[in-house]
């Protein structure tokens, strides 16, 4: 289970870089034209943290941060 959250179960996703050349047409120009599509990967923000279980034992997992701050953990 790598770079996937034990508790939310959050994991990598697809998606796309656009690079864009122009000047919009809001601002006076001719509009925005696509040059490159990238494929690209969002990667969550994982940290290996020290936790305590409900039955009391203490195990290393890999949670993210949303779920950190979120209080759904227990840091032993």
């Amino acid at each position: 289970m790598a770079r996937q959250c034990a508790i939310c179960g959050k994991k990598p996703v697809a998606g796309r870089s656009i690079v864009r050349r122009g000047i919009p047409k809001k601002k006076g120009g001719i509009g925005l034209h696509t040059t490159g599509i990238t494929p690209r990967r969002f990667i969550p923000n994982l940290q290996h943290v020290r936790v305590k279980l409900p039955s009391g034992q203490i195990t290393h997992l890999r949670v993210c941060t949303r779920c950190l701050k979120a209080g759904k953990v227990m840091k032993a």
